[in-house]
C-alpha cells in the first residue's frame, strides 16, 4: 500500500492541515502537488491499495475549479481516497459532497472524510493560527480512527456527507490581487500562479477574469509587493464577521 496526499494549497493552510492529518495516518507518503499548472495530472494513476488523502480548500463553500479539472484528469482505478476540505471558519457548506463526487467520477473509492480548520487565506484574522495544536491532536485522533476502520474492515460502507445537489453558486470574489510600486517583475508570483492569471512579459500585470483570488501570489512575492483593495478587504471582513466568529470545530465522516 502506498500513501498520498493530492493538495491543492495556494497559501499553505490546506497543505498544513493535511501534513499534521497524514503524518498521523502514515509516516511515509508521497505528496502530489496540484497548484502545478504545468503538471499533467493525467499521468497520475493509482492502484486499488493505494490511499489518497485528498485535501483541498473551500472556496465559498466549493471546490476550486482548478482542483476539480485536474483531479477529473487522474485515474484512481479503485484507490481508497480519503476527502479533506479545509475552510477559513464560516463554512464547507457543499464541498465536501462535490469533491466526493469528482473522486468518484475519477475512479476513486471515498473511504471517509475530514472538514478542518485553518486561518482564513484572505481575511486573516478569522481563524487565526489555525491549525493549532488542538487542531493537530484532533487530525490526529481522526486518522488512527480512520486508520482503525480500515484495518479491521469496518469501513466499507457508504460514506454520507453533507451537502446539496445541485450545488451551491460561486461566482468567486472580487479582491483581486494587484502589484504595488515596490514590485521588480520578479515573476515569482507568474511562476507560481496556479491558474496562469499573471503575465510572463509583464508580472504587474493581472487578468481579473482568470484569477481566482487563492492568494498564492501575495503568499510567495519576496518584496510583499502585492496586495488586495483595502476597502474591499475591510468590507469583505464586515460581511463575514458575524458568521467567521466563535470556535469552530474539525469533524471526521465515517463509512456507515
Amino acid at each position: 500500500m502506498a500513501v498520498y496526499t493530492i493538495v491543492f494549497s495556494p497559501t499553505g493552510g490546506t497543505k498544513k492541515a493535511a501534513d499534521l492529518f497524514a503524518e498521523a495516518f502514515c509516516k511515509d507518503y508521497v505528496t502530489i502537488d496540484l497548484t502545478e499548472r504545468g503538471r499533467d495530472f493525467s499521468k497520475d494513476s493509482f492502484v486499488q491499495e493505494d490511499i489518497c488523502i485528498v485535501a483541498v480548500p473551500s472556496y465559498g463553500g466549493r471546490v476550486p475549479d482548478a482542483a476539480v479539472s485536474r483531479l477529473r484528469q487522474m485515474k484512481g482505478n479503485g484507490a481508497g481516497a480519503i476527502l479533506m476540505v479545509v475552510y477559513g471558519n464560516r463554512d464547507y457548506d457543499d464541498t465536501l459532497v462535490e469533491l466526493q463526487d469528482t473522486l468518484t467520477d475519477a475512479g476513486f473509492s471515498c473511504v471517509a472524510a475530514v472538514a478542518s480548520i485553518a486561518e482564513h487565506s484572505i481575511m486573516r484574522q478569522f481563524a487565526t493560527g489555525r491549525p493549532d495544536a488542538q487542531d493537530a491532536q484532533e487530525l490526529s485522533d481522526f486518522a488512527g480512527q480512520i486508520r482503525r476502520k480500515m484495518e479491521e474492515g469496518t469501513g466499507s460502507g457508504k460514506v454520507v456527507l453533507p451537502g446539496n445537489h445541485p450545488y451551491k453558486s460561486y461566482g468567486g470574489v472580487p479582491m483581486k490581487p494587484q502589484a504595488g510600486k515596490s514590485c521588480t517583475r520578479c515573476g515569482r508570483c507568474e511562476r507560481e500562479c496556479p491558474v496562469g492569471a499573471i503575465r510572463a512579459d509583464d508580472p504587474t500585470v493581472t487578468d481579473n477574469a482568470a484569477c481566482i483570488s487563492c492568494m498564492r501570489c501575495i503568499a510567495v512575492c519576496p518584496q510583499k509587493a502585492r496586495s488586495v483593495s483595502k476597502v474591499l478587504l475591510a468590507a469583505g471582513s464586515m460581511k463575514l464577521k458575524k458568521e467567521c466568529s466563535g470556535y469552530k470545530r474539525n469533524e471526521v465522516f465515517l463509512p456507515r
